[in-house]
């Protein structure tokens, strides 16, 4: 019979293994698998004449602050004349958001005005039929894309097998307009880039992606990470392949405060748990790569929280031992340094390193709270709209970790 001490410290390590293997031991795995047995994706060669009608779809709620931005940036993208829709979803706005739109109907600008403020799921369920394009590209208010980004994802669909493209987020500060992807940031893009070449890719960025009309699933009410959903539904349903092309970029601006960015966080991990019902099909192994990388990437992760706290328990029991009194001083060291991290200032950059336990502490404790939020709260989908500063005429002070998807 197992003692109860060995059965604790099993417990403990397993759990500080399942957390060190889902941030660092799945990235070298699936770089690894990339390597031996993926492929870059390329996209096919098309003459211009030869692209598809794409709808370019934005919904917004209250976005008076960047919808005229939005527009214009649009009406600048780089693609065959006739043969791109622009369409604003408006879910109840109750700003000057309706209005502004309306100023650039003559130029082709479609507005559809839904009274109720619905959420985006329902905003998309109604709005995707009405357009006329074969290629659905989905975008935020405050969102700007490179003039060749929606060029370079309707290439792609060309290939009959290619369902979703992703593009590639930049995030910018709001006050200078440059780019301050973190750490996160960029170790999530490289996931990404090897879950691509193994057609593994999960879910897409909401700002800029692309996907045909024809696979666009009907999504359920109440649905948070639609970027996530969406993207996995096709897949599912018909077995087409999610590719990531990082030449097709845009630009978002990081939200205002620290408060904002966790709250962000915490519905986008209560968008995550609610996700794994919807999507447990993927789970199968007949799915390959991607249940591989669905359950390390993803619910794993997702899980990552309660291993820290189920590790810190054990811990706690074991402290008769020497081993273990160490490693709960080191542990309590970890959690310092992430309370000291977020009083560390942002700039210079060198110093975002001393706020990588930080970024990694305020990850978890969004995912700890998003589960409760998940569990305990319906999710009806409506819109919370994140502050941004007009104009930019602030600095964010936001360490941004990227989505906890």
């Amino acid at each position: 019979m197992v003692s109860p001490s060995l059965a604790l410290e099993a417990a403990c390590w397993f759990c500080i293994g399942a957390v060190a293997f889902a941030y660092l031991g799945y990235p070298v795995v699936i770089f690894l698998l990339s390597r031996l047995f993926g492929r870059s994706p390329l996209p096919p060669a098309v003459a211009r004449q030869e692209l598809p009608a794409v709808s370019l779809l934005i919904a917004a709620f209250n976005e008076e602050i960047d919808i005229e931005a939005r527009i214009v940036n649009a009406l600048e993208l780089e693609y065959p004349e006739g043969k791109l829709e622009i369409a604003i979803a408006s879910d109840g706005s109750t700003d000057g958001t309706n209005a502004i739109v309306r100023r650039y109907s003559s130029r082709g600008v479609k507005l559809f005005d839904y009274e109720q403020n619905a959420g985006k799921t329902s905003v998309l369920n109604r709005s995707v039929p009405q357009l006329r394009g074969e290629v659905v590209v989905l975008s935020d208010a405050n969102t700007h894309m490179a003039a060749d980004a929606i060029l370079r994802l309707a290439a792609w669909f060309q290939s009959a097998d290619i369902g979703v493209v992703c593009g590639r987020l930049v995030l910018t500060d709001p006050r200078t307009g440059q780019n301050v992807d973190s750490l996160y940031w960029k170790y999530e893009t490289f996931l990404k880039k090897c879950e691509s070449r193994l057609g593994a890719l999960l879910g897409s960025n909401g700002a800029i992606y692309a996907i045909r009309k024809q696979l666009f699933p009907v999504v359920r009410p109440g649905t948070l990470i639609d970027d996530f959903v969406i993207p996995l539904e096709a897949r599912r349903s018909s077995g087409c392949r999610i590719v990531y092309d990082t030449r097709a970029v845009a630009c978002e601006e990081t939200p205002a405060t620290i408060r904002d960015e966790f709250r962000r966080r915490v519905r986008i991990g209560a968008g995550g748990f609610q996700s794994i019902g919807m999507l447990s099909g993927l789970l199968l192994p007949t799915h390959g790569w991607v249940a591989l990388s669905f359950f390390c990437h993803k619910i794993l992760r997702w899980a990552c929280p309660f291993f820290l706290l189920a590790a810190l328990a054990a811990n706690l029991l074991l402290l008769d031992q020497p081993l273990y009194r160490w490693l709960l001083v080191l542990q309590a060291a970890f959690y310092l340094l992430a309370i000291v991290g977020s009083r560390i200032p942002a700039r210079p950059r060198f110093l975002r390193y001393l706020r990588l336990p930080t970024m990694f502490a305020s990850m978890n404790a969004a995912l700890f709270f998003g589960f409760f939020r998940w569990l305990l709260k319906p999710q009806t989908g409506t819109w919370v709209r994140t502050q941004r500063i007009a104009g930019g005429n602030e600095s964010s002070e936001v360490e941004t970790v990227g989505s906890a998807k």
